[in-house]
């Protein structure tokens, strides 16, 4: 097993120091499940929900939040994403919203915590717009689906 990045030689949380480090092209791909009642799934899907269209909403949500991961994650780097794409997909059959979030850039430094946070926000903001009509709502699956380019080269996730 690696060492850990971000302590320091004192054990100390730091951050790590990339300025050595080649740009390379990084992407990373992320997911998260988001499971409702069959009613509230009709609700997003039919665009009737009182506070207007949760998919756009939650889309906004996690893109915005790509671009905000070094503000809440400590130790995460300040990154200029070259693309930021978050989809939801309704899975009918399981009453489940699934989240897949992109982030890409040409960088020092991977964008898999960007495309996590991508994924996290849009999760939670569909259970913000929905939670007046079902509190019960479960946010689940938040991982790392693939990541490529750096150092450690490719990793994708399995079943």
């Amino acid at each position: 097993m690696s060492e850990l990045t971000h302590i320091n030689q004192n054990g100390e949380a730091n951050m790590v120091d990339v300025s050595a480090k080649a740009d390379t092209v990084r992407e990373a791909r992320a997911e998260a499940i988001v499971t409702m009642s069959e009613q509230t799934l009709s609700l997003i899907l039919s665009g009737d929900h009182h506070k207007g269209d949760v998919f756009a909403t939650a889309r906004i949500a996690g893109i915005q939040a790509a671009k905000k991961t070094w503000d809440l994650i400590p130790l995460c780097h300040p990154l200029l994403l070259s693309k930021v794409e978050v989809q939801l997909t309704p899975l009918l059959e399981s009453n489940q919203v699934r989240i897949e979030s992109v982030c890409k850039l040409a960088g020092k430094t991977g964008v898999e915590m960007e495309a996590l946070t991508a994924a996290s926000v849009a999760a939670l903001t569909i259970y913000d717009m929905c939670k007046a009509v079902q509190k019960d709502i479960v946010i689940s699956q938040v991982r790392l689906l693939e990541k490529s380019g750096g150092k450690s080269g490719h990793f994708e996730a399995s079943l």
